[in-house]
């Protein structure tokens, strides 16, 4: 007995070290898209900002899983009475990934350069409010706004407003640079982006994972099988396969919220799509919870309107044009179209709810009276035809940045909506004076956009991860798109 006892603490004391130094410290994520870049401040792409937000960049502020705003490269910050004046005090030490020091100029440079006239990024608007930006020393730095933005410092944590180095910022689409935890090591068109440890971050001994792969699948089967064979450790798969027993033992299937608003994307500067009776028309024709059962087997909330249903402020607006295909043929007659309307369908790469989804909103819109064409299309055919060039009639994509019911008031935004009413109540919930002054606002905001029934509301995009047993810090909730590395770490 006593010789049993002493080769198992032997065994022991060889076997600590040796699980010690096998501790994992990489994670292989898959993901549906690959980037068409990696400078989230200028591609409108989620999958960008998926890869890089809080991995590779950092901004003033960041939002933690539940919303709320945290300090990054601004340790600390006041506001002004009167809601113009920020006033951050910078973090020390922070260096970008090159070995440049992080400081108030590059703050400056970044924010000026986003408000610049030849600025691609997307929330302009944004920079431009700042009247100015003063830099009194290099670890503060004075914005002071035209009009008051309350939401700015949430604003400041999204993917739009990330620091740069001005020495790099040009090349950042295929080599960024950042000041975060991970800096980018390689892009293999096709397959993946890998990311290391930055030995350049401040905080690298709270960092429990080294490596980061992010492989890119765009077959949700594939990815599926990749979870089962190892090679990757966190997914969304096909929504069928989520009761799949083989996912019953080793794995945790993770469901939660996101900003995503899916919608059936209307030009509104067709001459058809124009009319407010055929926009009633498609809206009494769509059935939510028949595309939710059937595109995305059940999981998704009926949305209304162009607002988050978790959201405090959020109004239930899904019965403003109830569904009901025999209205929705008599209001297509009375447009002036009662033997039908042809209007072409562009649907992007998404298997569920963009290709799923359009076959069944397709056959509910012929239903009615609609002669629908549906064309399947790449992203960045999708990109230059639909959202930038606006050539399209329909389509279905999830729009899933935050609180983004202002992009309607956008005059060069690809729905061509055009409502003076409308812009003037995002510009005062945008600078209202008071949580119960913005509340307002937004409800007669949400009120407007449904019933002008500017877009098809289908449903809120749910959140629904495969997440390998033992990898801890997973977002169940995302309040923006992004894979927070740093958070992560494996039981050892």
């Amino acid at each position: 007995m006593r010789k049993l006892l002493i080769a198992a603490a032997v065994a022991s004391a060889i076997l600590a070290p040796m699980s010690a130094s096998a501790a994992k410290d990489s994670v292989n994520i898959a993901m549906r898209l690959e980037p068409p870049g990696l400078d989230p401040r200028t591609g409108a792409a989620a999958a960008i900002s998926l890869i890089t937000l809080y991995n590779i960049y950092e901004g003033l502020t960041r939002i933690g899983e539940d919303g709320s705003v945290i300090p990054s490269l601004a340790e600390s910050w006041t506001i002004s009475d009167d809601g113009k004046t920020y006033t951050f005090k910078l973090v020390e030490g922070a260096k970008f990934h090159d070995g440049s020091d992080f400081d108030s100029s590059d703050v400056k440079y970044t924010f000026e350069g986003n408000a610049a006239k030849d600025s691609k990024n997307k929330q302009k608007k944004r920079f431009t409010n700042m009247e100015s930006i003063d830099t009194p020393d290099s670890n503060t730095v004075v914005i002071t706004l035209k009009e008051p933005r309350p939401a700015l410092l949430e604003q400041l944590g999204e993917a739009t407003a990330v620091i740069v180095d001005p020495s790099s910022a040009a090349k950042n689409a295929t080599n960024p640079v950042g000041t975060g935890p991970y800096k980018f090591d390689s892009w293999t068109k096709g397959a993946s982006v890998k990311l290391s440890a930055a030995d350049t971050y401040r905080e690298m001994d709270t960092v429990k994972i080294k490596k980061a792969t992010f492989r890119f699948i765009s077959d949700g089967t594939a990815r599926f099988a990749a979870l089962l064979s190892g090679d990757v450790d966190v997914s969304n798969v096909p929504n069928e396969l989520l009761s799949s027993d083989k996912l019953e033992e080793g794995f945790a299937v993770v469901v939660g919220n996101t900003n995503g608003e899916t919608i059936l994307s209307t030009n509104n500067a067709n001459p058809a799509l124009s009319k407010l009776k055929v926009r009633q028309a498609i809206a009494h024709a769509i059935n939510r919870q028949e595309i939710i059962d059937g595109a995305m087997f059940g999981y998704g909330t009926p949305i209304g309107s162009h607002f988050a249903p978790h959201h405090p402020d959020y109004v239930d607006h899904t019965m403003t044009y109830p569904y009901d295909p025999a209205k929705s043929k008599a209001l297509l007659a009375e447009a002036g179209y009662p033997d039908g309307l042809e209007l072409s369908l562009k649907l992007p790469p998404v298997d569920d709810y963009a290709r799923k989804g359009g076959q069944i909103v397709a056959s509910q819109l012929e239903k009615a009276g609609f002669k629908i064409k549906i064309e399947n299309v790449d992203w960045p055919k999708w990109l230059d035809e639909v959202y930038k060039k606006k050539n399209y009639d329909l389509s279905i994509v999830s729009h899933v940045e935050p609180m983004d019911i202002g992009i309607y008031a956008r005059d060069d935004y690809y729905f061509n909506y055009k409502n003076k009413k409308f812009n003037d109540i995002v510009a005062h919930a945008e600078s209202a004076g008071s949580p119960a002054e913005r509340t307002k606002y937004l409800h007669q905001a949400q009120k407007i956009l449904a019933e002008d029934a500017v877009n098809g509301y289908l449903f809120q995009f749910p959140w629904v991860l495969v997440v390998r047993d033992g990898l801890n810090g997973v977002w169940k909730d995302m309040p923006l798109f992004a894979f927070d590395v740093s958070r992560m770490s494996w039981d050892n």
